[in-house]
């Protein structure tokens, strides 16, 4: 059977760690990556601009090969995703969806909320909120806006990086104690171990859910037995809209191994 090809795309470095996460359950399979560097954030950009440069990206990536395509961007995967997966080629898979999925399974008293941190534009979208409510979840949506500057700055555990943590969370569960806490953004894998422990210091031990490994495990459920065990290694292509130079550098601190090779791309060709 040939091996699959998945195609991953990001605005910029976060969607890495879905990557990460899919090397580590898909290891008969090949993966594309696409970051539209030159663009990010979209957070800031109209449903429409997102849903169009969404499109492009997953044009590029059938282009050389993709046969699903993952979201990995919260913001795309809660603007664009519901406009394109109906007319898509290929199979598209979005970040949302599956950790919602998870965060069904982990909750232990469904009537507690889920606590879902995330980026301003993802809580502004409140996917997370429409998609745990299709579960029976109610959420509380925090917005964590210091975090990925910080993550991006390498702070992954940084006196500065947990008390902003801490004051996040503190903020969040004023009110209400969360049955679970959902990592809504694909930054904060990196910052998992510092919020895992300011969380279960806070709440005790409860369910903390990353979005990137759910989404892994939710592709794992959709391809064939094959692609879940290989001895060979995964064939790795990696592109950017902007700045192949930077893209290597903060990738390897995302992805947790080398960047070999990014070939620069214009999606508006």
């Amino acid at each position: 059977m040939a091996r699959p090809c998945i195609g991953v795309f990001d605005s910029g470095f976060g969607g890495l760690t879905v990557l990460r996460a899919l090397l580590q359950h898909l290891p008969g399979a090949d993966f594309l990556y696409l970051g539209d560097t030159a663009r990010l954030p979209y957070g800031s950009k109209s449903a429409e601009t997102i849903t169009r440069y969404t499109s492009a990206a997953i044009h590029t990536l059938v282009g050389h090969g993709a046969q699903l395509v993952v979201i990995a961007c919260n913001t795309a995967s809660a603007l664009a995703l519901p406009h394109l997966q109906g007319n898509s080629e290929v199979p598209l898979v979005g970040v949302i969806q599956p950790g919602a999925e998870a965060a069904k399974l982990a909750v232990r008293d469904i009537q507690l909320p889920v606590l879902v941190l995330a980026t301003e534009a993802t809580v502004a979208s409140h996917a997370y909120q429409h998609a745990c409510a299709q579960h029976g979840l109610s959420t509380i949506e925090k917005a964590c806006p210091l975090l990925v500057p910080l993550v991006e700055e390498g702070w992954t555990d940084h006196p500065v990086t947990r008390q902003v943590a801490e004051i996040y969370l503190e903020e969040s569960v004023a009110a209400t104690r969360p049955g679970a806490v959902l990592l809504g953004c694909t930054h904060y894998p990196l910052v998992r171990p510092l919020l895992e422990r300011s969380i279960h210091s806070l709440l005790g031990p409860i369910p903390v859910i990353d979005s990137a490994e759910a989404t892994a495990m939710h592709i794992q459920g959709m391809l064939p037995a094959a692609s879940h065990n290989s001895n060979a290694p995964s064939a790795l292509r990696f592109f950017a809209t902007d700045s192949p130079q930077k893209f290597q550098r903060l990738g390897q601190r995302f992805l947790a191994q080398e960047v070999d090779l990014v070939t620069l791309v214009d999606l508006d060709r």
